[in-house]
């Protein structure tokens, strides 16, 4: 019911935040003669403030046109790589006709952003994306408004989400060989468990995490946010926040957590410093201060664009990771898309390297939550795990503004490039972009040789075997020289099949059935020693070619990175 309450506010509302935009136009354009009048900016900045508290904010787009590289402006097309029912796999494709420039381009990281799926959407990590731009072949999750999802498409859970940070991140390395992940907030949970069932899988694994901010431990200390949870039950949350989409729109009936829910929690949060900011952005219009202005305009345009989550996506958040802290507790299991259940391991991973980012400031996910990710990966190497502090940062601090260009992206663009150089050097040395396929390559090996011993003996066929036994004891005590011993054999294995005086001429299988004799009788050393070594090269040579044409690495003709 409090959803259709708030829908018919909205609708209400709407018309008259359109007339308060109009009337703020005419109180400054000089060609109406009220802006002339005294107090028309004061006028004007109060019917504008209306409005940007009234109007509906929709999704904003990313407008991410071009980047700077190396001095160079690479223009930028933005286009979706795969396509969901509750995400789509975004991709930021880099255009250059420098060839220098280009070629620097494609050999690049691959870096997957995981957004967070929490209130807001992807475009909130704007500026994180177009920063990493400049040095990395960027792709985002950008995730869908459950509102907009029917109900058709089936329902959405903590477990789906782990299943499509797999299948993204097994589209690049499928792609490219190799990737990097970066989560901020809410999906480091969720991505380091996707990793985690992967490394348990042996499969190739991304070549680095980056964990910004994240929930990995939410007792360690804890927010508003996580008092919230805690204090809390699961029934509460069940029957306070979770309504059905009301009609209107095209998931309408679907349990949902609704977006204008999360976002006043956000403001409650810190709400003296939401007042001060929509009274300084008031002054700025009085004074003609379009740079703050416009800065207002942009930050809130974001932030104030919200989307509904799946019901039951957003009540195994809760008790999963505030609630029960699964993860930091060991005892998480995840249902595969096979129906079949397993236990996550972050212990398993010991090809990834791991970087958390903190802020000391952070008011939503507390210092040291993050980090805890460094004790569940308990099998990397201390020198594979890597933390760092941004000092005066808050909680979008540490993804967006000034301290991430300055303080945070040096760090974590550093920490990619080293991972990255470390898996090049690697596959280099080894053929295989998968550190578990060397491992398993070896064991393959050792059970090839003595295969290749025996090629002769195995490949013969068994009628074969039978025919050249009886052969192989007639011609032992005739003592004949070695030779004689080739012409000898091939008159006998003739008589067998023929009682006739004159002996068939050989056919084509036959000489192959002496050789195969000769092997095996003890006085025939020298045709063992002929016949024998010309086997073994052949399949030393298929066994050493086999590996090599299985891992070649894919090659792009495009003129893109």
């Amino acid at each position: 019911m409090l959803y259709q309450i708030y829908n018919t506010q909205r609708s209400l509302l709407e018309p008259f935040a359109d007339l308060a935009h109009a009337t703020a136009k005419m109180f400054t354009s000089p060609v109406y003669p009220i802006s002339h009048m005294p107090g028309s900016e004061r006028l004007a900045a109060g019917f504008e403030l209306f409005h940007r508290l009234g109007k509906d904010y929709v999704k904003p787009e990313f407008d991410i046109q071009e980047v700077e590289v190396d001095g160079c402006e690479v223009a930028i097309f933005e286009r979706i790589e795969l396509d969901k029912p509750f995400c789509e796999l975004r991709r930021f494709k880099r255009f250059s006709d420098d060839p220098e420039t280009l070629n620097k381009l494609k050999g690049q990281p691959v870096v997957l952003i995981v957004a967070p799926l929490s209130g807001h959407y992807a475009t909130l990590l704007r500026d994180t994306v177009r920063t990493m731009l400049s040095d990395h072949k960027v792709y985002i999750t950008d995730w869908r408004n459950a509102r907009l999802v029917p109900v058709e498409d089936g329902e959405f859970h903590l477990d789906d989400y782990i299943a499509y940070t797999q299948e993204f991140i097994r589209h690049l390395i499928k792609k490219y060989d190799h990737c990097h992940v970066l989560a901020v907030c809410q999906p480091t949970v969720p991505v380091l468990a996707a990793i985690s069932l992967m490394a348990s899988h042996k499969e190739q694994v991304p070549l680095s995490m980056t964990l910004m901010g994240g929930p990995l431990d939410a007792r360690q200390s804890p927010t508003a946010v996580n008092m919230l949870a805690t204090e809390r039950s699961h029934e509460w949350f069940m029957n306070n926040v979770i309504y059905r989409v009301p009609p209107g729109y095209p998931g309408e009936g679907r349990k949902v957590y609704p977006g204008f829910l999360q976002h006043a929690g956000f403001v409650a949060m810190n709400p003296d410093r939401h007042a001060q900011s929509h009274y300084d952005y008031f002054q700025h219009l009085i004074q003609g201060n379009d740079e703050s202005a416009d800065a207002h305009r942009k930050f809130y345009d974001e932030y104030n664009a919200v989307l509904d989550m799946d019901a039951d996506y957003y009540l195994e958040t809760i008790e999963t990771v505030f609630q029960k802290f699964k993860l930091v507790n060991g005892n998480w299991d995840v249902r595969r898309p096979n129906g079949k259940v397993e236990r996550v391991k972050p212990a398993d991973i010991t090809t990834t390297e791991l970087l958390t980012v903190e802020g000391e400031l952070d008011d939503i996910t507390g210092p040291g939550q993050s980090e805890a990710a460094a004790h569940m990966c308990a099998s990397l190497p201390k020198s594979w795990k890597h933390h760092l502090m941004v000092p005066k940062a808050g909680h979008y601090g540490i993804f967006s503004g000034r301290r991430w260009r300055e303080i945070a992206y040096p760090k974590v663009r550093a920490f990619i490039a080293n991972a990255h150089a470390r898996g090049e050097a690697n596959y280099k040395a080894t053929g295989l972009a998968n550190p578990y396929d060397l491992a398993a390559a070896k064991a393959a090996a050792k059970q090839k040789t003595p295969q290749t011993q025996t090629f002769n003996e195995v490949s013969t066929p068994t009628s074969t075997k039978a025919a050249v036994k009886p052969i192989a004891k007639k011609a032992a005590p005739q003592r004949a020289p070695a030779k004689k011993a080739q012409a000898k054999p091939t008159v006998t294995a003739a008589k067998p099949s023929a009682p006739a005086k004159k002996a068939a001429p050989p056919q084509a299988t036959a000489k192959p059935v002496v050789k195969a004799a000769v092997k095996k009788a003890p006085a025939k050393k020298t045709a063992t020693q002929k016949t024998a070594p010309a086997a073994k090269p052949v399949a030393v040579k298929q066994a050493a070619a086999a590996p090599a044409a299985a891992t070649a690495p894919q090659q792009s003709g495009d003129a893109a990175s």
